[in-house]
């Protein structure tokens, strides 16, 4: 490398000067000059500025400078793989020295130890010997926690954490009374599920044995929310060590919990069928170390492993909403508990995960804390997944991840409190990977030596982790082991006292429904949204309210420069409305929307791409096509009008779904709609539909008035984007527990939307909404529609007699109607059935009076095993008295043949059944 030269002897000056001060001690000199002529002499190749050779350090000898490299890189490599040499497996010790992390490896050996060199920005710089950097390297990250965040990109994030990591050395620093208050913890959850398997032996409770130091780690998180700004807590978790979260954490009775043990427990419950007691959720206020209030809300969930995730984000995200806390996000925090196997090999949890930092369904970061039992059902690790971490995943959001040995309850609580600081400050998410074990089988009559022997040798001959931690306090001095005994014994006794009352309200309930079966509900305060009801509802609006929303929607702001294709759109709806009608499908939603708002009622719509519309519908959201500004009208009626909330959301259903169902569970005064692409979409969403939508109030009394909009109807355009499979949802259909409809006009549409926020009761709400039909000419509705009326369950025809009746739903009443015209059928009525369930019996009963006479037959467009053909058949029988012929597509294996020329042959062959069967 050429010697360098300065255009003026004073700068030369300077340089020298403070050059041969960094020569003689280079600890004088600012760390931005070390770090130049550190540089400078490694590049120079020994030479001086001057261009002679340059004098030896006096910290150290000439080869050391060409070294500098290396140990920069050792510090580099120790930050980024020192957990691979970390002591984080409780049931293997630690690990074997990685020859990665060995002084070869770097072009080092044991002669460099005592030389010294730059630290760079460790410890923040200066000199070490090398010695030092790598005890205090290995101290940090290869003791008890190893840490992994180089993936991270942000370098003030890494910083930030490397502050808070290396100073420390990852070492606690809890006082006495925290360490025994730790310690308290650790007992409790082991005398608790200790006292359950003796008590309860063979019932199933998945127990958290092996795993109890995340109650410990949970107190931890809980005491320092209120520090942080954290008030509120929405957590999530699968079954197992749920008993002992709900009762060690939230306080739950253990009484209580202790009864539903009882095999000859029957729950006092007025409405629903309950569910098991390890997948409830549970409610508390918890009052911390320093008086402050902190709440905790559990959410129920199905076995479905992770499934609860996005409804803990969407639930958490409501709850901001109703703080108010939409732009910080602290007050409310999601927490997520996963297992390692299912967060390694559910999808869920990477489209959770990809929430993070989307503008419309972010909560200001989640702290995720994975209990590590090293093991799935009876699946080893190798064969579950491709990964050497099942947090691997968390990588993807650059998701710090701390992997700690369970059997050190302080380093435990230590990085969870860390954790909650680093979501606190950065408004991400965070994981906390506890390597535990789980002591017995899945659950607690399974064997898992079966096909685990070695590893559960090795289970069975480990200690507890309360007999480490006392024995670590002990040899310190901070408890003594009479302290230690004290404390077990006073929660033995408790757990005992809490089952002797259990026992008594057992009997005292049971010889009450001796006396009286109804005695139980006397007198209670229990509290159950209205049942459901056919009875009208005011959803019709005055013309100004929809003058008002029309000149909103029509608005384009000054300077906007709008697409000339949606500038067409919006002058089309202005005529429309300057003529009384005809109003389209889109604008009948965009009504519904806007009275709804300037009434005070929010609206959130989410999914893909429904900012658009798929069919280029709806354009809530305008971008003007030099700038690329959004505008949304919607958002624009009146400065008083409530929230319209839409977002395009990422390609998922199962997590959006999820999401917007949690939303709709704690934000029920605004609509909430989650529109699929297309209606098979909901395919992908079947397990939030299933386990949550259409169960959830008769599992957990959990209301939902969530909205799905789903594309369905047969333009022949094969068979993915044909069906919203009608049937699956019926299938699901009993006890009024959801809604499903098939509507045929924008104004029904419009009233149903608004009957949704207008009832005393809650219900989710599946509509198979059109795609043809958006732009058909006789699907439209005039303004009268909308200023009076309201949602008719079924429509029936204005024929004055007829001899045949046919009923339908959706789009195939508008190929009747057509058939029925240019076939001079004037003799048949053609009845819609808009709201399939619950279906409208006395309605029904009254059509079947007026059309006694008359041959009935059902028509739909889907194949006969699919729509509502097998759902409704045996209800028009026990209505009309007779069997209805069914005309429609035959049955079929799958959803919609794949050519237009056949779909067309099919739905002239029915349309003529219809008419002549």
């Amino acid at each position: 490398m050429n010697p360098v030269n300065f255009s003026e002897r004073a700068n030369v000056a300077v340089v020298e000067e403070q050059y041969q001060r960094w020569l003689e001690n280079p600890e004088s000199v600012d760390a931005s000059w070390r770090a130049f002529f550190q540089g400078f002499t490694l590049g120079a190749d020994g030479r001086s500025l001057a261009g002679g050779a340059a004098p030896s350090a006096a910290t150290g000898s000439e080869s050391c400078i060409p070294k500098q490299s290396q140990v920069d890189s050792l510090i580099y490599h120790y930050r980024a793989i020192g957990h691979i040499d970390a002591d984080i497996n409780p049931l293997a010790g630690a690990p074997k020295p990685s020859p990665r992390l060995a002084l070869a490896a770097f072009g080092l050996d044991e002669s460099d130890l005592d030389r010294t060199f730059e630290a760079g920005h460790y410890l923040g710089g200066g000199q070490m010997k090398l010695r030092d950097i790598l005890a205090a390297l290995r101290e940090t990250y290869c003791g008890k926690i190893g840490v992994e965040y180089v993936h991270i990109q942000d370098t003030e994030v890494r910083r930030w954490l490397q502050d808070r990591i290396e100073p420390t050395k990852l070492k606690p620093t809890f006082t006495k009374p925290q360490k025994v208050r730790i310690l308290r913890r650790v007992h409790k959850a082991e005398l608790f599920e200790k006292f359950l398997h003796t008590k309860y032996v063979g019932q199933k409770r998945f127990s958290l044995e092996g795993g109890e130091t995340i109650i410990a780690a949970l107190d931890a998180v809980i005491d320092a929310c209120p520090e942080l700004g954290v008030k509120e807590i929405v957590m999530g978790m699968a079954h197992r060590g749920r008993l002992n979260v709900l009762c060690s954490t939230l306080r739950k009775s253990f009484d209580e919990l202790f009864e539903k043990f009882s095999e000859n427990y029957i729950p006092d419950t007025v409405a629903g069928d309950g569910d098991v007691k390890y997948h409830l959720g549970y409610e508390a206020i918890l009052t911390t170390t320093s008086g402050k209030k902190v709440e905790v809300r559990l959410a129920p969930n199905p076995s479905h492993l992770e499934i609860v995730n996005p409804v803990v984000e969407g639930k958490a995200r409501a709850r901001q909403r109703i703080r108010n806390d939409m732009e910080s996000r602290i007050s409310v925090m999601p927490l997520l508990i996963h297992g390692d196997a299912a967060v390694a090999g559910q999808g869920i949890v990477a489209e959770t995960l990809n929430f993070s930092q989307l503008p419309g369904y972010t909560t200001g970061g989640t702290l995720h804390f994975v209990i590590n039992n090293q093991i799935g059902f009876t699946t080893d690790p190798h064969d579950s997944r491709s990964t050497k971490y099942c947090t691997d995943v968390a990588k993807m959001i650059e998701a710090p991840i701390f992997h700690v040995n369970g059997d050190d309850p302080q380093a435990v609580c230590m990085v969870a409190q860390l954790a909650l600081e680093f979501r606190a400050k950065w408004k991400r998410d965070v994981f906390v990977d506890m390597y535990c074990y789980r002591k017995h089988g899945h659950n607690e009559t399974d064997e898992p030596s079966f096909t685990q022997p070695k590893l559960y040798q090795t289970i069975a001959a480990h200690p507890l982790v309360s007999a480490i931690y006392t024995k670590q306090l002990v040899d310190e001095g901070s408890v003594t082991l009479a302290e230690g005994d004290k404390i077990k014994a006073e929660y033995t006794a408790a757990l005992e006292e809490h089952l002797e009352k259990a026992k008594a309200r057992e009997a005292a309930r049971t010889a009450k429904r001796k006396e009286d079966p109804n005695a139980v509900f006397k007198g209670s305060t229990a509290e159950f949204q209205p049942s459901y009801s056919f009875a009208k509802v005011e959803t019709k609006v005055s013309a100004k309210l929809l003058d008002q929303v029309f000149a909103g929607l029509t608005r384009i702001p000054e300077g906007f420069k709008i697409h000339p294709k949606i500038k067409r759109f919006v002058d089309a709806r202005a005529e429309a409305h300057k003529n009384g009608g005809p109003f389209d499908w889109g604008m009948g939603e965009a009504l519904a929307f806007g009275t709804l708002m300037l009434e005070g009622t929010p609206v959130r719509l989410s999914g893909q791409d429904c900012e658009r519309g798929t069919f280029s519908h709806r354009h809530a959201v305008w971008s003007d096509i030099e700038s690329g500004t959004k505008y949304s009208p919607l958002k624009n009626l009146d400065p008083k009008q409530a929230r319209f909330c839409v977002y395009n959301s990422l390609l998922s259903e199962n997590a959006v779904l999820g999401f917007d169902y949690g939303y709709s569970l704690d934000y029920p005064e605004m609509l909430c709609l989650w529109e699929a692409q297309f209606g098979d979409f909901a395919n992908g969403a079947q397990v939030v539909i299933d386990q949550f939508l259409v169960s959830g109030e008769s599992k957990w009394q959990r209301n939902s008035g969530i909205v799905l909009l789903l594309p369905h109807g047969y333009e022949g355009q094969g068979p993915e984007h044909s069906s919203a499979r009608l049937e699956r949802f019926l299938q699901a259909c009993a006890e009024d527990n959801i809604q499903v409809a098939n509507c045929t006009t924008p104004a029904q549409f419009f009233h149903l939307l608004r009957r949704q926020m207008r009832r005393d009761f809650l219900k989710p709400l599946i509509v198979m909404s059109p795609k043809s039909l958006l732009r058909h000419p006789a699907a439209v509705s005039q303004l009268a529609d909308f200023t009076s009326g309201a949602f008719e369950e079924i429509i029936d025809d204005t024929a004055a007699k007829a001899d045949r009746v046919i009923l339908c739903s959706g789009k195939v009443y508008y190929d009747l109607v057509d058939y029925r015209a240019k076939n001079n059928a004037a003799n048949t009525a053609i009845v819609r059935v808009e709201q399939l369930y619950p279906l409208h019996a006395k309605r029904l009963a009254e059509l079947a009076k007026k059309y006694a006479s008359a041959k009935l037959v059902w028509c739909q467009e889907e194949p006969e095993n699919m729509g509502a053909a097998r759902w409704i058949a045996p209800q028009l029988e026990a209505a009309f008295g007779r069997k209805p012929a069914y005309a429609g597509r035959p049955a079929a294996a799958s959803p919609a043949v794949g050519m237009l020329a056949k779909h067309r042959t099919q739905l002239a062959s029915f349309l003529k059944d219809a008419f002549t069967l």
